[in-house]
């Protein structure tokens, strides 16, 4: 049996904490001596007590602290998942006023924003031929989508402001090289070659994203020079390998999925990644697949598969057709 001052040393709380963690049912100790009134806690009270210091850090309410602790673990998740994104919310809405109390526009690295157009201008296509950059405060995004892939990356800048300014992804990348021969780039409307298009709500994409049910580490050129230059390009994963077609590269993962994509727009999505590995996230067979890199989290391409045929029994791969 442990103190409650060896257990708060043990958990990297306060005694005072323990305290109010027992008056409210959420940590109660093992033992408490009906003569002193000393508690005490048992060694594996321990687990539960850090995992309540990083729910309360993360600022969960207390109310909610307990269904993570002792529900089920789908509603658990649900809870987390939810309070991120009321996190992501708030964050969104103070970034928004600081910058706008923040003196004049936003300014980025040359170098920066020229990588991230090279990255984000591909995935642009007819009928949404721009790029989307916004600044809100001490974030950068730079995005683009063809309805069936949406590439974004977010960047620090040098000078926080505000300001949404939609591009056509030629001009803004035929300017790249221009900008990354300048120390910095003030994103305003005589830098960026404007139109007067409306950029579909990206955000609200992002926030409907299910979660990933599977995450793979694969060698980026590697995979990418495995894809077929035609037709479905059918992945399928197995404990610590990925097959696509009749080649298997190596990779970290887990449960068997099978998945199709068009290989022009997955290849696409792994050319512009950075670093030897990529990161593929899965949420399902037919459901988005984010694609990012490895090395640069910051970086990310949501991808739809396709429908695939019917896998041939005693076969890896499946018949070669699909459907978008």
């Amino acid at each position: 049996m442990l103190t409650i001052s060896a257990f708060a040393r043990r958990a990297g709380l306060t005694p005072s904490a323990l305290r109010f963690y027992d008056d409210c049912g959420v940590l109660t100790p093992a033992r408490v001596d009906e003569v002193t009134g000393y508690r005490y806690y048992r060694e594996d009270q321990v687990e539960r007590a850090v995992r309540l210091r990083e729910l309360r850090a993360a600022g969960l309410p207390l109310a909610q602290v307990t269904t993570v602790l002792d529900g089920p673990p789908a509603q658990a998740r649900a809870v987390l998942e939810a309070h991120r994104r009321r996190l992501r919310e708030d964050f969104r809405a103070a970034s928004e006023a600081v910058g706008r109390l923040l003196p004049g526009p936003a300014r980025l690295a040359g170098l920066d924003l020229a990588s991230a157009i090279r990255q984000v201008a591909p995935a642009a296509g007819a009928p949404l031929d721009f790029v989307l950059i916004e600044a809100d405060g001490d974030e950068v995004h730079v995005v683009a989508t063809d309805r069936y892939r949406l590439a974004m990356r977010v960047l620090r800048p040098v000078h926080g402001g505000t300001g949404r300014f939609v591009v056509p992804a030629r001009e803004l990348a035929a300017l790249g090289p221009w900008f990354a021969r300048q120390d910095e780039v003030t994103l305003d409307d005589t830098t960026l070659p404007l139109v007067d298009e409306t950029f579909p709500d990206y955000r609200a994409v992002l926030d409907a994203l299910p979660v990933p049910e599977q995450r793979v580490v694969v060698d980026r050129v590697a995979l990418r020079d495995a894809l077929p230059a035609t037709g479905p390009a059918e992945l399928v994963l197995g404990p610590d390998r990925l097959t696509v077609g009749g080649t298997t590269v190596p990779a970290i993962t887990g449960d068997d999925l099978r998945i199709g994509f068009d290989p022009a727009v997955l290849g696409a999505a792994l050319e512009a990644g950075v670093g030897p590995d990529v990161l593929l996230e899965f949420a399902g067979p037919l459901r988005v697949t984010r694609v990012r890199s490895a090395d640069q989290g910051s970086f990310t391409t949501l991808v739809m598969p396709v429908a695939l045929g019917p896998a041939v029994p005693g076969s890896p791969t499946a018949a070669p057709r699909a459907d978008r």
